[in-house]
């Protein structure tokens, strides 16, 4: 990766750090060149819609935050909380706060509800406590010792986000959170995320249910072909059909 600066933060408009900041990111799968000169801003407690057709690069940026291995980031600053992320591997970035839900929620097999759970606070720094969980999640709590895989796809969705509060968490990636439901789960998911939202947890949601996520969503970002070609409110979007239908045929 290329050599960046890691003394300050990227700075928002005024002049005062972003609490997550994105600065010129180029990201690869081998030689094939799928995050092409990303930037944007997000202030704590905001929700970020993250658009696109499919193909159009959102799952490769969300990685590419998180710090995974693929794709390789190769040029680009990350700052999450004025830490520069961009010089740490997934782990580093995950306990300064960063938690990712990816879109197979990786539930782990021969392992109860509770279990998952307590794997995710088996080391510092840790989040919220378990019971606290339930409490957001009371049908989890009522299958704490069933194994986790037998879940419903909305009930593992709502344990992978309770892993991630699990943990000290900054900022949530969530990357397809309703993909495969059926329509009443999303609308439970739906529920979830609105919560997470009244406790202020800064969140960036990958979502082809474009119009859930934009009305969940304070900003939207929508991409094309690896780059962004609209940064502005949810709302914005919602009241542009012209936009919606270029960029995500809806």
């Amino acid at each position: 990766m290329n050599a960046v600066p890691t003394t300050k933060p990227v700075t928002r408009q005024g002049g005062d750090p972003a609490f997550f900041s994105v600065y010129d990111l180029h990201a690869y799968y081998g030689e094939s060149y799928i995050v092409q000169g990303v930037s944007f801003n997000i202030r704590e407690g905001e929700i970020l819609a993250l658009l696109g057709r499919n193909g159009a690069g959102k799952t490769s940026t969300l990685r590419a935050l998180a710090r995974m291995d693929d794709p390789e980031l190769k040029h680009g600053e990350i700052w999450l909380d004025h830490k520069p992320l961009h010089t740490m591997k997934a782990w580093q970035a995950a306990r300064l706060g960063l938690q990712l839900v990816p879109e197979d929620r990786r539930i782990i097999p021969g392992m109860t509800v509770q279990q998952n759970l307590e794997l995710a606070q088996i080391s510092e720094p840790l989040g919220w406590s378990i019971q606290r969980i339930y409490e957001l999640f009371p049908r989890l709590g009522e299958r704490a010792e069933q194994e986790a895989i037998t879940l419903s796809g909305g009930e593992q969705q709502m344990l992978a986000i309770g892993r991630a509060l699990a943990r000290d968490i900054k900022l949530l990636l969530l990357d397809e959170p309703y993909e495969g439901l059926a329509p009443v789960i999303v609308q439970e998911i739906e529920k979830t995320l609105q919560n997470v939202k009244k406790l202020g947890i800064t969140t960036i949601i990958v979502e082809q249910n474009a119009i859930a996520a934009l009305k969940l969503a304070d900003r939207a970002i929508i991409m094309d072909s690896g780059q962004i070609v609209f940064d502005g409110t949810a709302q914005a979007v919602l009241d542009d059909a012209e936009l919606r239908d270029q960029y995500l045929a809806i």
